[in-house]
């Protein structure tokens, strides 16, 4: 299975947080490739944009330089659009209102590596922001958020096809509304991440969502990050793409399903047959 990790912050060694050099890019790539995982997507947390264009300017130097590591085939934004109510592990000081501008402001000069970007749909301005990514060809992920199922509906309509770590760090379902998380299982076209690490979601849900929801739109994720042993916040993932699609073999959960997730379904979003 050649595996492709769209949500991927980095290990315990490094992470995005640290880099500061193409150097320690191709670090970070070089050990996700130990881990057997074959293309992977580098995501940003919000922080000043300043800060995120100086990471943005070093990943792009080191998708030219790379060789041999696990190929860095763009860069996720994990925000900074998102709903400061559901911020999860991320700095809810960093997050800003949806302003074109700004997006602007943030990706220019990166168009090319920009792959997906997170947006909470029911923020005001998120509708335009995901029109205009749509139209560039950025893959809108909706994520941070506690929209309404009508308000999820409305971004997927305006352009988005992605859902950010389905049920975590969003608004949960309810019986009298579905919310965010209710829409990502019902829609059967929209993509969803799932966290397979056994943490982040139950294994119980884990293997009913793979019986409902269309095989052929979920997407396995890692969403590694560097670990905080003094967070008592529940943080990113631990365990590398490879390990998850392993530990929900151990689920019974169909291979064929999870080829799909692992492989097929992101090459599908990221349009990238072979890179």
């Amino acid at each position: 299975m050649s595996l492709i990790d769209v949500h991927f912050h980095g290990t315990n060694k490094i992470d995005v947080r640290d880099i500061n050099s193409p150097e320690q890019v191709l670090l970070i790539a070089q050990e996700y490739c130990s881990m057997r995982v074959d293309k992977f997507l580098l995501t940003l947390y919000p922080a000043e944009i300043n800060t995120m264009r100086k990471t943005l300017l070093n990943i792009k130097k080191a998708m030219e330089y790379q060789r041999q590591e696990a190929k860095l085939i763009g860069v996720y934004l994990e925000g900074p659009f998102l709903n400061p109510e559901k911020a999860g592990a991320l700095e809810r000081y960093y997050f800003l209102k949806p302003d074109v501008e700004v997006l602007n402001r943030l990706i220019d000069g990166f168009e090319d590596i920009v792959k997906v970007i997170t947006v909470a749909p029911e923020l005001p301005g998120a509708i335009r922001i995901i029109e205009k990514c749509a139209q560039m060809g950025i893959i809108v992920s909706m994520g941070h958020s506690n929209a309404t199922y009508k308000e999820a509906e409305e971004g997927f309509k305006a352009g988005s096809r992605l859902i950010t770590h389905l049920f975590n760090a969003m608004r949960g379902i309810h019986h009298r509304e579905p919310g965010i998380a209710g829409f990502g299982v019902i829609n059967q076209e929209i993509y969803v991440e799932l966290i397979g690490d056994g943490r982040h979601l139950s294994d119980k849900l884990l293997k009913w969502l793979f019986h409902i929801k269309n095989p052929e739109r979920i997407i396995l994720i890692s969403d590694m990050v560097k670990q905080n042993e003094e967070s008592k916040k529940l943080q990113g993932g631990s365990m590398s793409l490879k390990d998850v699609v392993e530990r929900l073999k151990n689920l019974n959960i169909d291979e064929n399903k999870l080829k799909l997730a692992g492989e097929t379904n992101p090459e599908r979003l990221l349009k990238i047959n072979s890179l």
